[in-house]
């Protein structure tokens, strides 16, 4: 009943995600082929979703009923707004250049060790997938005000700004995590050690702090610092966990806003703030964020099971070694109900892990995680679709598609 409860308040019916090539268990994604069929437990419906999981959370998981009844958000050769398609990326990167140099200008720092270790991860090889959100959005919401095509020194600043709270997130996550690789090299924490790598975090959030302060307007200051607070209630939620099998997705749900949706949500509010004093743009700006920061996390959670660590720039399976039941274990966990006790242990004794991996591989785990993600996806797209007519808008859609269709 709770399954079909859920599936009715998102306007969709019941059924199975898409199917989509699955990899072998010990195969890189590039070979991707079909599975066998799995047995008679793979068969079950799919999980049944928290009761009243939208009224237990309202601020954060009021998902609406959503007007697109396909599976996936489609790729159009034109915009909605009729202008030739333009890559989301090459468009943000306008407002963008210099970025990473003026972060590092940031940094002022006379000590040459705590300099290398904050600009380590500011090398310009990151995706900037938050500050390309975020000018977007600031430009999306100044046409739609007043038509405007200019970007506010300040707006940037916010793109500066998210960027650096994320690579702060991240250091201090690889410290937590014990993290031996991150984008492709070593974590901080392994060169200099844990102690010197907590205290690197700590400046980069400072020095973030201090740009924040610069924009003078204490909403923005407000929106930012609550970032700061979703954060560290998030690691404290990663940290528990729930017995009660209906409470886990929520707690996953809320642990993955306040990880890494809230920073994105809260900085497309904090431009859209800046550019325009309407509520209603500012909560617009809010929810696409939301949206798409869940679904962005999401289909994160779901490549830790099917792409390669050379793809991820990262170790894949690292969820499941730290004891985490992310979307795709707690879907398969419906169908392999053995897999409870394993999640209420951390998957803490001896072949826990693989095992969990191959029960994921074998449930339909990874397609209702991804068949998830397009639905807050389709939501963040009709959000963003009540503005005004732009580039700069219709790039923040394609920009949706984006996120589900990555491989890293």
């Amino acid at each position: 009943m709770a399954a079909r409860w859920w599936w009715w308040r998102c306007g969709c019916s019941p059924r199975r995600a898409a199917p989509t090539p699955r990899p072998r268990p010990a195969a890189c994604a590039g070979s991707l082929e079909r599975r066998a069929a799995p047995d008679a437990r793979a068969q079950m419906p799919s999980i049944s979703f928290v009761k009243n999981l939208t009224s237990a959370f309202p601020n954060v998981y009021n998902i609406s009923r959503f007007h697109q009844k396909t599976p996936a958000v489609g790729c159009c050769s034109k915009t909605q707004s009729g202008e030739k398609y333009t890559d989301p990326f090459k468009l943000g990167w306008r407002d963008l250049k210099g970025l990473y140099e003026d972060i590092r200008k940031e940094l002022l720092i006379s000590t040459t060790e705590l300099k290398e270790m904050s600009e380590y991860h500011f090398d310009g090889k990151g995706k900037a997938f938050r500050p390309i959100i975020v000018v977007l959005m600031a430009r999306a919401c100044n046409i739609h005000h007043n038509n405007s095509r200019d970007m506010q020194a300040s707006q940037r600043s916010i793109a500066l700004i998210a960027e650096m709270i994320h690579t702060a997130s991240l250091v201090h996550d690889d410290v937590i995590d014990d993290a031996s690789s991150r984008r492709g090299k070593h974590t901080v924490n392994k060169i200099w050690g844990e102690k010197k790598a907590v205290l690197a975090g700590d400046l980069i959030l400072s020095a973030a702090s201090i740009v924040l302060a610069r924009t003078g307007n204490i909403a923005v200051v407000s929106i930012i610092t609550q970032v700061l607070e979703d954060l560290v209630r998030g690691e404290f939620l990663q940290l528990g966990s729930k017995e009660n099998e209906n409470e886990r997705f929520a707690h996953y749900l809320e642990k993955t806003f306040k990880k890494t949706a809230s920073l994105i949500a809260n900085s497309c509010k904090a431009v859209s703030v800046l550019g325009c004093p309407d509520p209603v743009v500012h909560e617009i700006a809010y929810q696409y964020g939301k949206n798409v920061g869940i679904a962005f996390q999401l289909i994160d959670d779901v490549l830790d099971f099917t792409s390669c660590s050379d793809q991820m720039g990262k170790p894949t399976s690292t969820d499941l070694k730290l004891g985490l039941a992310t979307g795709p274990v707690l879907f398969a966990c419906q169908q392999f109900p053995e897999m409870n006790d394993m999640i209420m242990r951390r998957f803490s004794l001896p072949g826990d892990v693989a095992r969990a991996r191959q029960y994921v591989l074998e449930s339909d785990g990874v397609q209702q995680t991804t068949y998830l993600a397009q639905r807050y996806c389709h939501e963040a797209v009709r959000e963003i679709s009540k503005l005004r007519p732009s580039t700069e808008r219709d790039a923040l859609i394609q920009l949706s598609e984006t996120v589900l269709t990555r491989d890293k």
